[in-house]
């Protein structure tokens, strides 16, 4: 490939923006179900944790979706993933749209979560298209133009909030307000039509499969295989439950069958790479890039909600759409940081957690619109560059891998958000708010709370509140004292639920700060070449 990726692919801008398109289409789609939470929690009575589950598998469908075209994507090609992709959007809204209200609470939940699980393969299949796509035209400052393919994602967060605080506050159904993604969807469609696409490097020298995913290894292949373990045995039994009515599917058994899947996986990935340890590193980013998963999007599909409970639920939207906004504009930035700051990508980064630890907790303390304006403009300066910057990091440091490295860490990443960061927040708001309320007023609790109660991970159980009740005690002007004390006890919930959040950029601005030591030990951070890789 030339120094110009323009000299070899004269529809590079084109190609650029059709996938700036595509990830607008899911950042809509993201943005509205965020905002109608509040609905389905009023329409069916699901706790904190059934809405977080159903928000999970916004992100566990999008790691199959991402990593198994990452892996087919140079065999195949770009045009029939984006075809399968579109398929699947459209079909998402047909199954998400069959749950309507007055249906039992387990069969609208399964369209709900099944609907939201073909949306995320959509959108993971869009991405294992995007980010190898826009590294391969744009080979000398990936950096800059991830960020710019990514500034999507905002935007498209910017569209579904929009539409929540204009036709959400107007009482317009949850339905047509999330139907909005399909015109994005239809307009990729026709951007991505007829357009050539050029090979990743590795893939235009000839590199197997098995080549490219020696530098993943046993190593970085425990990370995906384990969090996939752990969708099988967390979620996919639910499912498989539900349409069967078989025990087994909920069963220890069944947990030895999701941990033997991963293990499976892993010697397949072994013996593909002739069981190769591979790049420590790298293994180190894909467990980084989980924890990003989970703090941004597992953050990101909850804020509105919890904005908008410690506020008003009108303002929760106003604050999403504003934050969404400053991401957007901060992420055409990147080329400025990196130039004409010097800030290598590695630096970037540790800012960034730095950053999002405060604005975590500074958003936790909120009292007025105000305050939460300055406290979120934190939070987004922080989160703002995470996702983009990181594949932007593999890209560079990782040339021979081609798209598999990139699609597996994004996989990874989302995953973790379905698996950790959106379930392990509604658990923590149902945890919280029920120590509080069980404290202050147990005669409330008994009498609110939910039928059934939730886990997650190894964490003892919760049953949280009726999520019918709770949005009843919340939208009451003249509150009965159980009343009260139900919507203040929600409100603690969701300030501890965010302390709580930071401990993860906590974590990852160590991982950062020795990942920058590492570099100065081997005299800074630069772009590898593929022979260099070798």
């Amino acid at each position: 490939m030339t120094n110009n990726a323009l000299d070899t692919a004269p529809n590079a801008k084109r190609l650029l923006w059709a996938g700036f398109l595509a990830i607008l289409a899911t950042g809509i789609g993201f943005g509205v179900r965020g905002g109608i939470l509040a609905n389905w929690a009023a329409d069916f009575g699901f706790t904190g944790a059934q809405l977080g589950d159903i928000g999970g598998a916004g992100f566990t469908g999008f790691c199959f979706g991402i990593i198994i075209g990452g892996v087919v994507v140079d065999k195949i090609g770009y045009g029939k993933l984006v075809a399968a992709a579109f398929i699947m959007h459209v079909l998402s809204a047909f199954i998400t749209f069959a749950a309507h209200k007055g249906q039992a609470q387990d069969t609208a939940y399964m369209y709900l979560y099944i609907g939201t699980f073909v949306f995320a393969l959509a959108n993971g299949t869009l991405e294992a298209v995007a980010n190898p796509l826009v590294a391969t035209l744009f080979p000398n400052n990936r950096t800059h133009y991830l960020n710019i393919l990514h500034a999507a994602w905002p935007a498209g967060l910017v569209g579904g909030g929009l539409i929540g605080w204009t036709l959400g506050e107007s009482g317009v159904d949850w339905k047509i307000q999330l139907s909005l993604f399909l015109v994005p969807t239809v307009l990729y469609g026709f951007a991505f039509m007829g357009q050539t696409f050029p090979k990743s490097e590795a893939a235009s020298k000839g590199l197997k499969l098995g080549d490219m995913m020696k530098e993943v290894g046993l190593l970085g292949a425990l990370v995906a295989c384990g969090i996939i373990g752990l969708f099988f045995k967390a979620q996919l039994g639910g499912v498989l439950a539900f349409f069967t009515g078989n025990d087994f599917f909920t069963s220890q058994a069944w947990t030895y069958v999701s941990w033997g899947v991963a293990l499976a996986l892993w010697f397949i990935v072994g013996g593909k790479t002739s069981f190769a340890v591979g790049s420590f590193l790298l293994f180190i980013l894909f467990v980084t890039h989980a924890l990003v998963g989970a703090v941004e999007l597992g953050t990101d599909g909850w804020i509105q909600n919890i904005t908008g409970n410690i506020l008003t639920p009108s303002q929760g939207k106003i604050l999403f759409v504003f934050t969404s906004l400053l991401m957007f504009a901060l992420r055409f930035s990147a080329h400025f940081i990196e130039n004409k700051l010097k800030i290598s990508p590695v630096g970037l980064l540790v800012i960034c957690a730095i950053l999002a630890v405060i604005g975590l907790n500074l958003v936790s303390g909120i009292q007025t619109f105000v305050g939460a304006l300055l406290a979120l403009s934190v939070y987004a300066l922080g989160k703002t560059f995470f996702w983009p910057t990181m594949l932007a990091v593999v890209g560079d440091r990782f040339p021979r891998t081609g798209a598999i490295a990139m699609s597996i860490m994004g996989g990874i990443g989302m995953m973790s958000a379905g698996l950790l960061g959106g379930p392990g927040l509604g658990y923590a708001k149902d945890r919280f708010t029920v120590d509080h309320l069980k404290a202050s007023n147990v005669a409330a609790y008994e009498s609110n709370k939910a039928a059934k109660s939730s886990s997650f991970l190894f964490l003892d159980p919760v049953t949280g509140l009726d999520g019918t009740k709770l949005s009843e005690a919340q939208k009451a002007t003249a509150k009965t004292p159980d009343q009260k004390a139900l919507a203040d006890a929600s409100i603690v919930g969701d300030r501890k639920t965010l302390k709580a959040d930071s401990f993860i950029p906590a974590t990852m601005a160590g991982i950062f700060i020795l990942l920058l030591l590492y570099f100065k030990s081997i005299g800074g951070y630069r772009p590898l070449s593929i022979e260099e890789n070798s």
